[in-house]
């Protein structure tokens, strides 16, 4: 068996490659090594799920799997995964489970693990977890036994942390909440409501099945009707979980995580809250961000795609402000997580306190036209050493010269190299992605 941990939890087409017996096994693992038994004390797990019909048993299969290892578990239903996050934190609990496939399609599913501050396991964690799969540990019986208790105030708690997290109410503010048929069904508009804003909920029926399905982050369309239907000043997009958030301006126009970062970034700085002046993001921001960063003297620290690596170089350094152009944006002091719910109210923050638009904040950057190429069945190892494929992207970089860039990536779980190009028009980033892609696809033929 390959490795069962993915770059985010563990993720699967729910009961075929995600089973009842694969999350109970791994719920047991996780307990024996995130359990804190010291002083005889009793761990306890904060369990938590997304709006699929898979989740029902495979919560019931994480509980039993808990149960079994002597955890008490704090039962807290439908959630966004950052509430979960945060709750791990609150009630001191010895460790997290989210079961949700964030923005994937409704037959997916997956099950990702809070350690102690409702923080995520790094690699060595999820090794020692992977390690016990399958093997018979000790097993508790009669009052030692885990006990599963329903926790009904849980939205409460978390509603109130987000209402309390706003600099600025939001009274006279419209806005178009898409939340995805997921996890933010209820907190969305709740938060937003108790802020003063005028809601408009849109794909707030979960059925188990429509969840991601044409909504929510990764398909904006009905939020974009909806924002000029309803003449809203803005909407927000949420995924699943609702761990990402995007935006609509009043136009109907989309603001990607770039330009939330950089909107945010300067209140941040602003208000004093962001740390040494630096906002981390990943290698495939757009260099429209970059720009703007540099013009507005906020340096800019680059990591790996994916929103674990921006929280690693976070917390290496203490920094407030992270997140990737898909709409995952951390704010640490405030979250150990994406965190879309709180991303939007923020945003909504900035607009009510400098009386602006969304449009207006978010010009603070130009975003580039910017193409991905992927070239699948290549030797994807050779991407970064081919003399032709670096003799193509010198070209274009010489031809781009400083007005846009060139990035090539190889995928981490196929056999493909991305080309991501970035310049001054679509037609010039496509033609450029395109010719790059062409000698990937003859240099490094498999």
């Amino acid at each position: 068996m390959g490795r069962v941990f993915g770059t985010d939890g563990v993720r699967g087409l729910a009961n075929d490659e995600l089973t009842a017996e694969l999350a109970l096994d791994l719920a047991f693992a996780a307990a024996c090594v995130l359990s804190d038994r010291a002083d005889g004390r009793r761990p306890t797990a904060v369990v938590a799920r997304d709006t699929r019909a898979s989740g029902e048993f495979l919560e019931a299969a994480v509980v039993a799997g808990l149960a079994a290892a002597g955890v008490d578990v704090q039962l807290i239903g439908v959630a966004p995964t950052p509430e979960a996050a945060f709750l791990t934190d609150a009630w001191n609990a010895d460790f997290g489970v989210m079961i949700s496939a964030s923005h994937n399609p409704m037959p997916d599913n997956g099950i990702k693990f809070f350690g102690r501050g409702g923080r995520k396991l790094d690699d060595t964690v999820e090794n020692e977890i992977e390690g016990l799969l399958g093997r018979r540990e000790s097993r508790p019986t009669g009052a030692d036994v885990g006990r599963v208790a329903d926790a009904p105030s849980s939205l409460d708690a978390y509603v109130d942390h987000l209402v309390t997290s706003s600099p600025q109410s939001l009274s006279g503010l419209r806005v178009v909440l898409d939340c995805a048929n997921g996890a933010a069904h209820r907190v969305g508009p709740a938060v937003f409501e108790r802020l003063g804003a005028t809601v408009v909920a849109i794909h707030d029926q979960p059925d188990g099945l429509n969840i991601n399905e044409n909504c929510g982050s990764t398909h904006l369309g009905d939020l974009q009707a909806a924002v000029i239907e309803h003449g809203a000043d803005v909407g927000f997009a949420f995924d699943g979980d609702a761990d990402r958030c995007l935006a609509v301006d009043a136009s109907g126009a989309v603001v990607d995580g770039d330009q939330i970062l950089a909107i945010l970034a300067l209140a941040g700085r602003e208000a004093g809250w962001l740390a040494s002046d630096t906002v981390v993001a990943t290698v495939m921001s757009n260099l429209g961000f970059l720009q703007a960063m540099q013009a507005a003297g906020i340096r800019v620290e680059q990591t790996g795609v994916g929103d674990r690596y921006v929280l690693e170089a976070m917390r290496a350094n203490e920094f407030t402000l992270g997140g990737e152009q898909s709409g995952h944006v951390i704010l640490s002091n405030l979250a150990t997580t994406g965190d879309g719910v709180l991303t939007a109210v923020h945003v909504a923050a900035r607009m009510a306190q400098t009386k602006q638009s969304l449009a207006d904040l978010a010009g603070v950057m130009t975003r580039l036209p910017q193409v991905l190429v992927n070239v699948p069945d290549v030797d994807k190892s050779r991407a970064e050493t081919d003399p032709a494929v670096a003799q193509a992207v010198r070209e274009a970089e010489e031809t781009l010269a400083g007005s846009g860039r060139v990035l090539l990536r190889p995928s981490g779980t196929e056999p493909l190299v991305r080309v991501m190009v970035e310049a001054p028009t679509e037609a010039d980033a496509r033609a450029t992605a395109d010719r790059i892609a062409d000698v990937v696809r003859t240099s490094l033929a498999l």
